[in-house]
């Protein structure tokens, strides 16, 4: 008897199965609401109408003027788990007819559409696009389905947008608190516009705002900056950092950065609470063409930096209350240490760790103690002893260099800057001495040095975010498994980044993003890097295997989103007219990753000339010293690193 189906039988569902899969998305309306909204973002909406009724057993809903879905986009993207839209609709936004604008989409995974759950079991979706007016009704009460179609109902229309119907008999939000968080999170565009029960929030009304003030540039331009606290009526808000507004417009995205120059790191409490709003009208002339930033040139970077003095300023005004709280923190981690110290030793580290919170208040935690950490080591081992010996042996012309160093720099500066061109031609010079021996220990040398210094192949790359994790480990496993035996894992507690594959090594690592509304961890990009066996001619089939494994990490269903992928494979040669850069892409035409083959001695040079040339002028110093003893030395460092 022949059967068309390739199993017995499938797997069944409790009603309830997807709701407690959601997380906060299925009880929280904050986030619920918050979701739906980035939605209508996505679909190219400008405006949001939502309804919260006052009682249970009454209507929600939320009505956009967006791009809306057809009878066909219905089932394909709303009802399919797991929906990838950066694969099937690209990273851009598509607008409405007759609606310009500039956009990159919030949503990637497909699971902000299920907010309504938060609110029934059941809802309706009445959406208009193609000439069509839908209507569908969506529920989880099935056995065989995490959530299906009830019933459908297809019309004609010329409209276009969609609304969302739910009859509320759990989570009831109050209106007055979704009107603050919805626009808090969202008054980064004063273009997308969202009201609720009629009511919409004015940049200068939100209860939020703790400054605003002129900042006066020259005679031409003037800029209007607000400085906005999203925790007073929310989380933090989806899109973090300084938002530039020309005549009521934003331009291009969000950011922490300034021109290239990093102003706050956009990991910490502060980044993640406060949003700043910069209005003018005289900036016109020195945004692109397409909106998405401001023009590189002289003028702008003056701009950045007095809107970078302001946000300092405002920074600092509200740390305050973090920094009484960072000390005792800082103090009662290195207690024991801060013991054993002599009296002036003790007195000089509390007063290092007050000067250090005082005047880095938006510093990471781990940053803070690393510094006091360096401090107390210092306190332990100094001798003023052998510090006059030195001096003693210092020629005249030392001296005068010494004076005229230190007449620019600062002691600790200088050290901090020599430290660093130590370790790095440390580590140049290791990779040169151990890459052409046939006896090294790959796995366990030479792939440490490189994938620990990862600003070999970019200063992109020297990010600490750059670590393995469990998502990624999962699709590791999964892009690989035909290739490795699985046991190569029983080294994952102290390097889960290495694979060992037949004739090479690769480590992945990645950026990892947690977004604190949804509940879920996405990896934004991940660095992949392959090592070849000593005296390997990287070919074409080298090429064509890296391209596979970016492509499979792109299909591999095991990550959440749609990942950056760079992949690097390094060999001693490579082939004669081949392309060592190669671009992946997607059925959408957007790229997704790149493929760079390198030989160890071009990454040495390349090495060489971020350094300016220092390897050339002080090689002498690191002629004697076998590369094994530089890896010795390197090894605490890339520990650290990893």
């Amino acid at each position: 008897m022949s059967n068309n189906n390739s199993f017995v039988k499938g797997s069944l569902f409790e009603e309830d199965y997807l709701i407690r899969t959601l997380g906060p998305l299925g009880h929280s309306p904050e986030v619920a609401l918050t979701e739906l909204v980035s939605n209508a973002w996505d679909a190219g909406a400008t405006k949001v109408d939502i309804f919260i009724p006052e009682h249970s057993g009454d209507y929600l809903t939320v009505a956009d003027n967006g791009t809306g879905l057809t009878p066909e986009d219905f089932e394909h993207r709303w009802m399919k788990l797991g929906y990838n839209r950066l694969k099937h609709q690209g990273k851009n936004v598509i607008f409405p007819p007759g609606v310009d604008g500039n956009r990159l989409a919030y949503g990637r995974n497909g699971v902000g559409r299920h907010g309504l759950l938060c609110f029934n079991n059941e809802y309706t979706v009445i959406t208009n696009a193609g000439g069509n007016k839908s209507t569908f009704t969506v529920t989880t009460e099935s056995e065989e389905q995490p959530f299906v179609i009830k019933d459908k109902k297809v019309e004609q229309s010329n409209l276009h947008g969609t609304t969302l119907k739910v009859l509320v008999n759990k989570n009831l939000p109050k209106s007055e608190r979704i009107l603050q968080i919805i626009s808090a999170r969202f008054l980064h565009d004063p273009k997308f516009l969202v009201s609720i029960n009629r009511q919409s929030v004015q940049l200068n009304q939100h209860t939020g705002l703790l400054d605003t003030s002129i900042l006066k540039i020259d005679e031409k331009t003037t800029l209007k900056a607000h400085f906005l606290d999203s925790t007073q009526s929310a989380r933090s808000t989806i899109y973090q950092g300084i938002a530039f507004w020309q005549s009521n417009k934003l331009v291009g995205e969000p950011s922490w950065s300034l021109g290239g120059e990093i102003v706050i790191d956009g990991r910490t409490k502060f980044a993640k609470r406060y949003t700043v709003v910069v209005e003018t009208n005289d900036l016109a002339d020195y945004i692109t063409e397409d909106w998405t930033g401001f023009k590189n040139n002289s003028y702008m970077d003056k701009i950045y930096a007095v809107v970078m003095e302001y946000v300092n300023k405002m920074l600092t005004t509200v740390a305050d209350e973090y920094v009484e709280e960072a000390k005792q923190q800082v103090k009662a981690n290195f207690s024991e240490d801060i013991a054993q110290l002599t009296p002036l030793g003790k007195y000089e580290v509390i007063e290092a760790i007050e000067t250090i919170t005082s005047a880095h208040p938006t510093a990471r935690p781990e940053t803070i103690s690393i510094a006091v950490q360096a401090i107390i080591n210092l306190e332990k081992t100094r001798s003023g002893k052998e510090l006059l010996i030195r001096l003693a042996s210092l020629s005249e012309d030392d001296f005068i260099g010494l004076n005229e160093l230190l007449q620019k720099w600062s002691i600790k500066d200088a050290l901090i800057v020599l430290n660093e061109i130590d370790n790095r031609i440390s580590l140049i010079e290791a990779i040169r001495k151990l890459s052409s021996d046939p006896d090294v220990d790959e796995l366990h040398v030479l792939h440490p040095l490189v994938s620990g210094a990862r600003w070999l192949f970019g200063p992109e790359f020297e990010s600490p975010e750059y670590s393995s994790n469990r998502q990624l480990q999962t699709a590791v496993e999964q892009v690989f498994k035909k290739k490795i035996d699985p046991t190569v894992f029983l080294n994952n507690k102290k390097r889960p980044d290495i694979v060992l594959l037949k004739d090479s090594t690769a480590s992945v690592t990645g950026i990892e993003a947690f977004d604190s509304d949804s509940g879920l961890a996405t990896v934004n990009k991940i660095l992949i890097i392959e090592l070849k066996r000593g005296g390997f001619n990287l070919t074409r089939d080298e090429r064509n295997q890296a391209q596979g494994y970016v492509e499979d990490f792109m299909n591999c269903g095991r990550l959440i989103g749609a990942p950056y992928i760079e992949a690097f494979v390094i060999g001693q040669s490579f082939a004669k007219n081949l392309q060592p850069i190669t671009t992946v892409k997607n059925a959408n035409d957007v790229e997704m990753g790149k493929i760079r083959l390198s030989t160890f001695s071009q990454l040495i040079d390349t090495a060489e000339k971020r350094l300016f040339g220092l390897r050339d002028k002080l090689n002498e110093r690191y002629d004697d010293i076998p590369g094994i003893d530089l890896f010795k030395a390197q090894a605490t460092q890339i520990a650290l690193k990893l």
